[in-house]
């Protein structure tokens, strides 16, 4: 397995050692009876690299004799070279990773970017993609043979992170030279070039490694663009997720249910017992989704409140986030989530229309951005569709990643946040319409389990970010609630003594104490 950074020609190179085999064979024997197959998650780009290959053969003076003749197969889905042997597969054959691997025998397999954004986003998808990749033992040779993967990590659940443990050596090639903690998670898969170099000169951890390709800068700035974590998997190969700290939320810790938008049960129970398996699950590998429990005879309230929580989008590609909440006793409600593009008609329509559907008591924005802007131009479209009471949020000073997780993590936790059931498809259909590579960064699900301390870890967390807002406004009230109860519960007591007092100025007073005070003691008291 060879694991690089995008870009520093690990298929050319392995285009061009393919080649160099089966000319080798013909300079030994004179004839080829090897088998090349090139798979990809795409056919289109498994064709490519046969095309690359054929291209090579065509170009390089050295490797004529390899060229097809007239009567040999001769195509990107596959060819001949002029001295092979009759056979039923071609010399180099193309084939994607959904396609027809069955009957076709190699002594070369080249699983060439095989995990892509599409086919590795959920857990049901990484399995399947695991058990597809089995079968290309099936495609060697019985007198053995080859299989050398190439790519990079789609997910920190990588197909490539378990393949260690099915016997294949692994060198990892990252585009900076890494840390001790890194060189550590790395361990004797780090390319020995790269070891030799970072541990003979310590000055040059963090820069670049190949700087014909990526010069400090380059890097810097592409990892601004896909966020601390996209750039660890995509460029420095780092899919750990050992560290509980690191990715502190976890989907198993939700309680889900299909909620109702006007009431709720007034007592829920977290329950590790019922898994939901046929919804989409864009966590990390082994975080589950559990469907809670409702005990007998529970009734269902109406809730306290109900609002929604609106993110304006700041620039470029951010969407504009929102969330509804319902609050019940002690328990945050999430009914409703997602995003829209941005400040157009249309996007405020839909905002206003979601309001109305909930009948939310009132709606905040955290309007940052232009004193007041999007308040403005929200407001007429409230007035005319739903009339209701829009609230400014608390300024936010801390930093963001922090502060989501602070407000989050003892919720979760404590299972007081309960989700919209329906809401993990809506979720995960929501960004469908995007680039695959896009798709899983929008997700409200895929934030949640994603989030860091690092600064500027997710690319997008537009839906996270107003999930946290909302929360907090809820939880302040919850705490506000409970302080003001104890408060009514102290005054109730003192109120009551008094009465009792003068009913019975030699009688005892009332108190929360198991053990009674002396008589004479609380008259003196008094």
């Amino acid at each position: 397995m060879v694991q690089a950074f995008r870009g520093v020609g690990k298929s050319w190179i392995t285009g061009a050692y393919a080649v160099w085999r089966l000319w080798r064979e013909y300079t030994l024997t004179g004839k080829v009876s090897m088998n090349v197959v090139v798979v990809s998650a795409s056919k289109g780009r498994s064709d490519a690299q046969t095309a690359f290959m054929l291209r090579l053969i065509d170009e390089m003076p050295l490797l004529k004799p390899l060229k097809p003749k007239n009567s040999q197969r001769r195509s990107m889905v596959g060819f001949d070279v002029g001295p092979s042997t009759i056979a039923q597969t071609p010399s180099v054959v193309s084939i994607g990773i959904t396609g027809q691997l069955t009957g076709h025998r190699a002594d070369l397999v080249i699983p060439d970017d095989i995990e892509t954004p599409g086919n590795s986003q959920t857990q049901h998808m990484r399995e399947q993609l695991a058990e597809k990749v089995k079968e290309f033992d099936a495609l060697l040779k019985p007198e053995g043979g080859e299989i050398v993967y190439l790519g990079t990590p789609q997910t920190e659940d990588s197909l490539y992170t378990h393949l260690r443990a099915r016997g294949y050596e692994i060198r990892i090639w990252p585009a900076r030279f890494p840390d001790e903690k890194r060189m550590a998670a790395y361990g004797d898969s780090l390319a020995p070039a790269i070891d030799v170099k970072v541990r003979k000169s310590r000055h040059l951890v963090n820069t670049t490694t190949e700087p014909t390709r990526f010069t400090d800068l380059d890097l810097s700035e592409r990892e601004l663009s896909y966020g601390a974590g996209g750039f660890d998997l995509q460029f420095m190969l780092d899919t750990r997720v050992s560290d509980a700290d690191r990715y502190p939320l976890k989907l198993r810790d939700l309680i889900t249910y299909n909620l109702m938008p006007d009431e709720a049960p007034e007592r829920m129970i977290w329950n590790a017992q019922k898994v939901l398996e046929k919804i989409p699950n864009v966590g990390m590998a082994g975080d589950r989704i559990f469907e809670g429990y409702i005990p007998e005879q529970t009734q269902y309230r109406k809730y306290e409140t109900k609002v929604m929580f609106i993110d304006p989008s700041g620039r470029g590609k951010d969407e504009t986030g929102y969330c509804v909440l319902g609050l019940l006793h002690g328990y945050i409600f999430l009914l409703d989530s997602g995003g829209v593009p941005g400040y157009e008609d249309a996007d405020l329509i839909k905002l206003c229309e979601i309001a109305k559907t909930y009948g939310v008591d009132r709606v905040v924005p955290e309007d940052d951005y232009g004193d007041g802007m999007f308040t403005k131009l929200l407001r007429p479209h409230l007035k005319t569709i739903f009339p209701v009471v829009i609230e400014e949020p608390p300024k936010q000073r801390q930093q963001k990643e922090l502060r989501i997780i602070q407000t989050l993590k003892p919720l979760m936790q404590q299972h007081r946040l309960v989700v919209n059931q329906s809401l993990f498809q809506q979720d995960y259909d929501s960004t469908l319409h995007r680039a695959p590579e896009e798709q899983n960064r929008y997700r409200l699900f895929y934030q949640m389990s994603r989030v860091t301390s690092q600064r500027n870890c997710l690319i997008h967390d537009d839906r996270l970010d107003v999930l946290a807002m909302g929360c907090a406004y809820l939880s302040d009230r919850i705490s506000k609630r409970v302080e003001d109860a104890v408060k009514r519960s102290k005054d109730k007591e003192i109120t009551a003594n008094i009465r009792k007092f003068l009913r019975d100025p030699s009688g005892g007073l009332i108190s929360a104490s198991k053990e009674p005070r002396r008589k004479k003691r609380t008259m003196m008291g008094w």
